[in-house]
């Protein structure tokens, strides 16, 4: 089975679902940013502290290209994975990608008290999902093949929905 790769902002779900898609399918589960902190034995704010942004997407985009060449899991990127071109082509070629796909407003809302997230650790965090949200949007609908809404929903339906999309890519 190839691998799902999830994409998506922070607050979007893609750790959630990702687990609970694992689940359903019976395959491993993956998550990037833990992978990396597994392997580093450091946090993701501490890795930023000390490596700045540049340092953490190095180590991102090697995390990326080794979980993107295995098969038959479940992966939940950082939001910012689609940033560089090199993890773009990875997640193209490493499986189905799904953009879960988050409003501002829940972004804000799920992660307005989560310090494990560098980004965010300035005045105005609205503003500054809305900035990554205008930047990132289109980088995740390039390399999705399925766009998955996760608004208001419970991350159970979205699952449901997700493996509805793909049993439909499949057949065309």
């Amino acid at each position: 089975m190839p691998n799902l790769i999830l994409v998506g902002p922070m607050g979007a779900g893609k750790s959630t679902i990702g687990r609970l898609l694992a689940k359903e399918l019976h395959l491993d589960f993956k998550d990037s940013d833990k992978e990396i902190e597994q392997r580093c034995g450091a946090n993701i704010p501490w890795i930023f502290d000390v490596e700045g942004e540049v340092g953490f997407r190095e180590r991102e985009q090697a995390m990326l290209a080794e979980l993107c060449a295995s098969s038959g899991m479940v992966i939940a990127t950082g939001g910012g994975a689609v940033l560089r071109e090199a993890n773009r082509a990875a997640l193209k070629t490493g499986g189905k990608v799904i953009y879960l796909h988050a409003s501002v407003d829940q972004q804000i809302a799920r992660t307005a008290r989560d310090k494990n997230r560098p980004l965010l650790q300035k005045p105005n965090p609205g503003q500054i999902l809305r900035d990554l949200m205008a930047q990132r949007d289109p980088l995740y609908r390039e390399v999705a093949d399925v766009v998955v809404e996760t608004d208001e929903r419970p991350p159970r339906l979205v699952v449901l929905e997700i493996l509805d999309r793909l049993r439909r890519l499949e057949r065309h």
